[in-house]
């Protein structure tokens, strides 16, 4: 039993990435029927889905995305190049059209008949699904979270991902001992909310980034401490901003290079000057978590940072079922709250999901250039 506040039509056009054999990934249109809501399930029109650096990885499935050309077919569609490399990892997927888009924004428009899901039948919501990409999805109540009344459905779009790793960030740097945090990227939407959050929480911030136009950007934002990679003076920059904040813990999305190795090296540096020399080096223990890939290449490590390091992987998904549900629900209501403030967002693009598969549109957002971010709007 459902009720509707709108017409659901029976199908719904959606984007699919499929990897072939011949060494390509193909990322198309195809349409697929709108299923009727069950029970505790809702049908939600969505008209905003952010592409975020953990989409690109299901649209494109590492591919070279400078190889973007044109498929013919009845319904657009582009393909990419895949390296033999990226191939053979990607075996598991050859010939499987795989659902896109990590989460989205948009309007319930049908409901099932418990309390829960009729509660939110004409209600903005954002939503977590694995599939975001498609004019309507018909989600599980749990996976929806309500928007206050006149919330825009671009902002609702990405409530998930960044928000909740902004605020995974501090709770984990919270919950391991730390006092103060790093952070590489930081004049991304994701950087931007997490300076926020530390602003608002009053907790110390270090923000890497690449160019000296994101260091005005951070500084006009409230950030206080922003090192510029690109400049002369970054080392010694980095140094002095650890010093003043004592933080002990990175969270870098860049992966490769030699990032991570420099972060260690440098809080090595201030806690060795706080404490009485070792050979070992001091016993201040520094953490940094690798939660992205925007350089693909091998970490590399000098091994100048004492002995009291380590280095892991983080993500999401492992770190809101450690803090279970009725810690992960508090976070959730907070990005709520916030989501035109503390957790807004900001796009460079907003593409219809024809455009979504235009070559010259791949090579802009798969090159993910700070401020350039795209939404794109299934309803257009």
């Amino acid at each position: 039993m459902s009720e509707s506040s709108t017409a659901v039509p029976s199908t719904t056009l959606e984007l699919r990435s499929t990897v072939t054999d011949d060494g390509h990934v193909t990322l198309g249109l195809r349409e697929t029927d709108v299923a009727d809501p069950g029970e505790d399930q809702v049908v939600v029109r969505v008209e905003a889905a952010p592409i975020n650096p953990s989409d690109l990885g299901m649209l494109f499935a590492g591919g070279d995305v400078s190889s973007a050309q044109a498929v013919e077919g009845d319904l657009a569609a582009v393909a990419v190049e895949l390296s033999p490399a990226v191939l053979a990892a990607s075996g598991g997927r050859v010939g499987k059209p795989m659902p896109c888009g990590n989460e989205g924004g948009g309007t319930v428009v049908a409901a099932g008949s418990s309390p829960a899901a009729q509660a939110l039948l004409g209600t903005v919501v954002g939503f977590l699904s694995g599939n975001a990409y498609a004019q309507y999805r018909t989600l599980q109540v749990s996976q929806c979270l309500a928007m206050a009344d006149g919330t825009d459905p671009a902002d609702a779009a990405a409530a998930f991902v960044n928000p909740l790793t902004a605020l995974g960030m501090v709770e984990t740097m919270k919950a391991e001992g730390h006092t103060a945090l790093l952070h590489t990227v930081g004049a991304s939407n994701l950087g931007l909310m997490l300076n926020r959050i530390c602003i608002d929480d009053g907790v110390g911030l270090v923000n890497i980034v690449r160019k000296p136009e994101h260091v005005a950007l951070l500084k006009e934002a409230g950030a206080v401490h922003v090192c510029d990679s690109s400049a002369e003076s970054y080392q010694q920059d980095l140094v002095a901003a650890l010093t003043a904040t004592g933080a002990t813990i990175a969270f870098d999305a860049i992966g490769g290079g030699d990032q991570a190795g420099t972060i260690l090296a440098a809080m090595e540096r201030v806690a060795s000057e706080a404490a009485e020399f070792s050979r070992y080096g001091s016993d201040t223990h520094k953490q940094v978590y690798i939660y992205g890939g925007l350089d693909r290449g091998p970490t590399t490590l000098k091994r100048n940072f004492g002995m009291s390091w380590s280095i892991g992987g983080w993500l999401l998904t492992p770190f809101l079922a450690k803090i279970g549900q009725v810690g992960a629900d508090a976070l959730r209501q907070r990005v709520a709250d916030e989501i035109t403030t503390t957790f807004a967002s900001s796009y460079g693009m907003r593409l219809s999901l024809a455009e979504a598969v235009d070559p010259a549109q791949v090579r802009r957002y798969g090159a993910m250039a700070t401020g350039d971010k795209a939404l794109i709007c299934p309803a257009s």
